[in-house]
């Protein structure tokens, strides 16, 4: 009796200990944590990767001003989503469209699960995973208005742009009471919240910034294919952490959809290859990291709701459809999309948003749905609202953004600046001193 006493009386001392959650930690799965947590440093290494890969795109003069459109939004989202961003996201509903404030500044956002998104790593652990998403989306962005768009200008827009697009994008689509989501569209890991966004936003940019000085008039070549490579394969590698880690658990699931990851990149490499030697003659190293992406973008709101053979046919459908849309339909409308960012994540995205409503299957995740191809042509509903509610959502949003934008500071470059390269005339440097390229 008095050993029982003492054994209460000592894990009730534990208990009132300030600061240790005893019956929360308990609850916390470790192996999900760890997978959660090496997923959350995978999707955080493809920003630097998109930041490589664009900067081997450009010319030289440009380099390091596209590398850090990128890079630095490393450190401005990571600010915004800890003051407000996770909480407008996915803070508790409001009305549907956007989540409340009581998230502000990550407060009673702790270590413990979190039921509605997290029952088994710690709440802390879904944001840090959540934060990755947000910061690489308006980077894309940056691969259509590289070479001309002022440095002040692009921080204001990022800014802006993940505030008022991306954080009630994100809680339409995953948020705990979202219309979207209440309205059963399906999206993984962001085909809409990320891609669609993304590229329609970049098309918009373009369209608003103009075409570069000099656009078809002069070549613009990639000043450095292997610096593109090396950003494809990291941006590959990490899209596992994007997509699988997607499922919030070392389970089952997430080795489906990292092998549906892997599959869909493969094979719309191989499509847009195929296409470009068709259509052009030869294939190119550039074309095959380029329809790389294009499969990883269209398999991933996919992801975790469909099998192999579907994630194959995904993927070289969308090579095919991004090549065309960057070797056809951009020269035909003459946008200067410096990086086919639209062509890529907004064709590439769409396509994968209505592909998920063709193919996905309760047999994959029985969280989700049948698609047409599985007894369930209903499920291209709500997958085209999504869609067609994010093109003219972004579009719009980001239009107003930029013209807020720029009534506070010019948008592009001067022409001189331009033709001397934004390295210089942005940030004072060279990317190349004293090399001859």
């Amino acid at each position: 009796m008095k050993r029982f006493l003492f054994t209460g009386l000592f894990a009730l001392f534990l208990s009132l200990i300030p600061g240790v959650a005893w019956a929360a930690t308990a609850t916390v799965d470790t192996g999900d944590t760890a997978w959660v947590l090496a997923s959350t440093a995978l999707v955080m290494l493809m920003t630097p990767g998109l930041a490589l890969f664009y900067g081997g795109m450009v010319r030289k003069q440009n380099v390091l001003n596209t590398i850090m459109l990128s890079f630095i939004v490393l450190g401005l989202v990571s600010v915004q989503w800890v003051l407000c961003g996770y909480s407008l996201a996915f803070g508790p509903d409001q009305g549907h469209v956007i989540g409340g404030l009581s998230w502000l500044g990550l407060k009673g956002v702790g270590l413990e699960p979190n039921a509605d998104y997290a029952g088994t790593i710690p709440h802390q652990a879904f944001m840090a995973f959540q934060l990755m998403f947000a910061i690489i989306t308006v980077a894309l962005i940056s691969g259509a208005v590289v070479e001309r768009m002022r440095f002040p200008a692009f921080l204001a827009f990022a800014l802006l742009w993940t505030t008022l697009v991306y954080d009630p994008l994100a809680h339409w689509v995953w948020g705990v009471g979202g219309w979207l989501r209440n309205l059963g569209a399906l999206d993984f890991a962001g085909g809409t919240v990320v891609h669609i966004s993304s590229g329609v936003s970049a098309l918009v940019a373009a369209l608003v910034l103009g075409r570069r000085r000099g656009y078809g008039a002069e070549p613009m070549l990639p000043h450095n294919l292997p610096l593109t490579v090396l950003g494809a394969a990291l941006l590959w590698f990490g899209w596992f952490g994007f997509n699988a880690g997607s499922a919030l658990a070392a389970n089952g699931l997430a080795a489906s959809a990292f092998v549906v990851t892997n599959t869909a990149a493969a094979a719309a490499a191989l499509s847009w290859v195929l296409a470009e030697w068709l259509h052009h003659g030869k294939p190119t190293v550039l074309g095959a990291a380029s329809g790389c992406v294009a499969g990883l973008v269209a398999i991933t709101p996919a992801s975790g709701f469909v099998g192999p053979l579907p994630a194959v046919v995904i993927g070289l459908v969308a090579g095919v459809i991004c090549y065309l849309a960057v070797a056809v339909l951009k020269p035909r409308l003459g946008y200067d999309d410096a990086l086919d960012a639209f062509g890529v994540h907004g064709v590439g995205g769409t396509w994968g948003a209505l592909a998920t409503g063709l193919f996905a299957s309760k047999a994959i995740n029985a969280a989700g749905a049948d698609g047409l191809f599985f007894g369930n042509p209903a499920q291209l509903g709500p997958q085209a609202v999504g869609v067609v509610a994010t093109w003219v959502f972004a579009a719009l949003a980001t239009f107003v953004i930029l013209k807020v934008v720029g009534l506070f500071t010019p948008l592009r470059a001067a022409d001189e600046e331009e033709t001397l390269g934004l390295d210089l005339t942005q940030h004072g440097e060279e990317a190349y001193r004293g090399l001859a390229l």
